[in-house]
C-alpha cells in the first residue's frame, strides 16, 4: 500500500501584493511573511494558517486574498 502526501502552496495577496505565503509540509502548514528571513510558524490546518498570516498583517488591513499555485 502507498501513502500520498499532500503538498501545496498558497500566496497571499493584500491591497498592495504579496504579502506572505503558506505551504503544506508533511503534517503542518508553514507560514512564512514576505521580507521574512525564517517562517512566521506551523499550523495544523490551512484555516488556522490563513489567520495566522493575517494577524501579522498591518492592522486595519483587508483579509488577503489566496492563490493556490
Amino acid at each position: 500500500m502507498s501513502t500520498t502526501r499532500t503538498r501545496g502552496l498558497w500566496v497571499a495577496h493584500g491591497t498592495n501584493g504579496v504579502v506572505g505565503s503558506i505551504r503544506h509540509e508533511e503534517d503542518d502548514y508553514v507560514v512564512v511573511m514576505v521580507g521574512a528571513d525564517a517562517e512566521t510558524g506551523r499550523y495544523p490546518s490551512l484555516e488556522v494558517a490563513k489567520g495566522a498570516l493575517y494577524s501579522h498583517m498591518r492592522p486595519g488591513s483587508s483579509w488577503p486574498r489566496y492563490q493556490e499555485h
